[in-house]
C-alpha cells in the first residue's frame, strides 16, 4: 500500500498521472504532487488503481559543517520573516518546511557561497498579512544587531502579500542607514519548477555584494521571464498581481536598477543613497498601539463609515481620481453626501486625515475640482503628493509615533525617504 511521500501512478477512468503521494484532509480524495510542483486531487470513486513506483527516500540527518569565511567576500545576513522563499516541501506532512541555517541555505542555493559570506537567523515565520507594527520594530532591532555584528548587507525573506508595507515601514524606521536592506519574496514555492525564489535571492546577494547602495528596497522579478530582477524603492513598491512572478512594480518612480542572472547591473537611477561610514544608524520605531484606518471611496457610501474611525489616531482616504470623495449634494438622492462631508470635517479636527488616490499611478491635486477644494478646507491632508495608499498609511503611523501631533500636517508633505516623487502642481495639466 503506497504511503505519503512515495512516488505513485494514479490511474483513473479518464487519465493516468504520476507524482508524489501527499497527505489529504479528505479521506475520499487522493492528492499527488506532480513534477511541475502543482498538487492535483482525485475522487477515490474515480480511481481505478494507485500503483507504487518508488518508495520515499528517508532523509538522514547530516552533521553541520562549519562554513569557512572567505576574506574577499562581503558578509550579509539573511533574516527570515516567513514566506516560501527559503522552504522545501516536507513530504511527511505535506507542509512547506523552512530552511533557515546558513548550511541549509547553501545546500539549497550553493551559488550563494560564491557571492557572499552568509549569516542567517529566523525572526518571525509567519504569513505577512498577520504582521502588526510591533513586528516592524522587531525586524528593525534585528537589523541593528546584525549591523553591529559586522554585517555589510541585509536580506529579509518575507511573504509577498504585505511585503510593500514592511519595506515602507523599514525605510522610515531605519534612519541614517549605511548598508543595503533588500526584501525578497517568492510568488511560487521552491518545489515548483517555475519558482522565482532562487533568482530573487541570488540577485539580491549579487546586488549587495557589488554596489555601494545603502537604502531599503525590494528585489523581485522584473518580468514573467526568469532572468532579471528589479531593485524597487521600498516606499514606492506595490503588489500588482496575485500570482505572477513579476507582481511587484515601482509606482510613480523608476526602479533603482535591473540585475540579471549573471550579476550584470543596469542602473536606471543615480539618486540612490550611497554607503557612508560616518553615518550612525538610529531606529525611529512605531508606537505599537496606534490605530490607523484606511477607507476606499465607493458608490452608496454612508456617513457611519467615516464615523467608525472616530476613536482612531489617523485615517487614510483612498479617494477617486485627483483626490475626491462623495461630499457634495446634487439632488434629493445625494443628501447623504453632506453628512459624509460633515463626518470627515469633524474627524479632521481631531486626527490627521490624508487623501490618496485609488488610481495606481499619478498623484493628488485637490485644487482642480470643487470636492477637492472643499476637502482641503475641511483639513484633509495629502494635496499634490503621489504616495501609494499603503505608503501613506505607514508614513502617517511613523510620523505619529515620532513627532508631536501638531507638526504632522507640515511633516506629511515633507519627503523623508523618497516616498514623494515630485510635488509638481498638477494644476498646469488643466490650464
Amino acid at each position: 500500500m503506497p504511503q505519503v511521500g512515495d512516488k505513485v501512478q494514479v490511474i483513473t477512468k479518464k487519465s493516468t498521472e504520476e507524482g508524489i503521494l501527499m497527505p489529504s484532509s479528505n479521506e475520499n480524495v487522493t492528492i499527488i504532487k506532480l513534477d511541475t510542483g502543482y498538487n492535483v486531487g482525485f475522487k477515490k470513486e474515480d480511481i481505478k488503481e494507485v500503483k507504487l513506483i518508488k518508495e520515499k527516500t528517508k532523509e538522514q540527518s547530516k552533521p553541520k559543517k562549519e562554513i569557512p569565511k572567505k576574506e574577499n567576500l562581503k558578509t550579509i545576513s539573511i533574516l527570515h520573516c516567513g514566506g516560501t522563499i527559503a522552504s522545501k516541501v516536507d513530504y511527511e506532512t505535506g507542509a512547506v518546511k523552512a530552511k533557515f541555517s546558513p548550511e541549509e541555505l547553501l545546500e539549497m542555493f550553493p551559488e550563494l557561497g560564491n557571492l557572499v559570506n552568509l549569516r542567517s537567523k529566523l525572526v518571525a515565520n509567519m504569513l505577512s498579512e498577520n504582521m502588526r507594527f510591533v513586528h516592524y520594530n522587531i525586524i528593525a532591532k534585528e537589523i541593528e544587531k546584525e549591523i553591529k555584528a559586522g554585517s555589510e548587507g541585509i536580506i529579509i525573506t518575507h511573504g509577498t502579500d504585505m511585503l510593500h508595507y514592511t519595506s515602507a515601514a523599514l525605510a522610515f524606521v531605519l534612519e541614517n542607514l549605511n548598508i543595503p536592506v533588500l526584501l525578497v519574496g517568492a510568488q511560487r514555492s521552491s518545489d515548483r519548477g517555475s519558482s522565482d525564489a532562487f533568482l530573487n535571492l541570488k540577485c539580491a546577494a549579487n546586488f549587495i555584494a557589488n554596489t555601494d547602495f545603502a537604502e531599503v528596497a525590494l528585489c523581485m522579478h522584473n518580468s514573467a521571464n526568469d532572468d532579471v530582477c528589479s531593485i524597487i524603492p521600498g516606499v514606492k513598491a506595490r503588489k500588482m498581481h496575485s500570482s505572477r512572478r513579476d507582481a511587484f512594480k515601482s509606482i510613480n518612480a523608476e526602479p533603482f536598477a535591473l540585475i540579471d542572472n549573471d550579476g550584470k547591473i543596469d542602473w536606471l537611477r543615480n539618486d540612490y543613497v550611497k554607503r557612508d561610514g560616518s553615518k550612525k544608524l538610529t531606529l525611529k520605531l512605531f508606537k505599537e498601539n496606534l490605530k490607523i484606518g484606511i477607507i476606499k471611496a465607493h458608490p452608496q457610501m454612508f456617513a457611519e463609515e467615516i464615523k467608525a474611525y472616530e476613536k482612531f489616531d489617523g485615517l487614510i482616504l483612498e479617494g477617486t481620481g485627483l483626490g475626491h470623495f462623495p461630499v457634495e449634494k446634487y439632488d434629493d438622492h445625494t443628501k447623504e453626501n453632506e453628512l459624509i462631508f460633515k463626518e470627515i470635517e469633524t474627524l479632521a479636527k481631531k486626527i490627521p486625515v490624508v487623501m490618496t488616490t485609488q488610481t495606481i499611478f499619478g498623484g493628488i491635486n485637490m485644487n482642480v475640482y470643487s470636492p477637492g477644494r472643499k476637502l482641503q478646507e475641511a483639513g484633509v491632508l495629502g494635496n499634490l503628493l503621489d504616495m501609494t495608499a499603503e505608503t501613506a498609511l505607514i508614513k502617517l503611523a511613523w510620523l505619529l509615533s515620532n513627532y508631536p501631533k501638531e507638526k504632522i500636517k507640515k511633516l506629511f508633505s515633507q519627503n523623508f525617504r523618497g516616498e514623494i516623487s515630485s510635488q509638481r502642481n498638477y494644476q498646469e495639466e488643466f490650464c
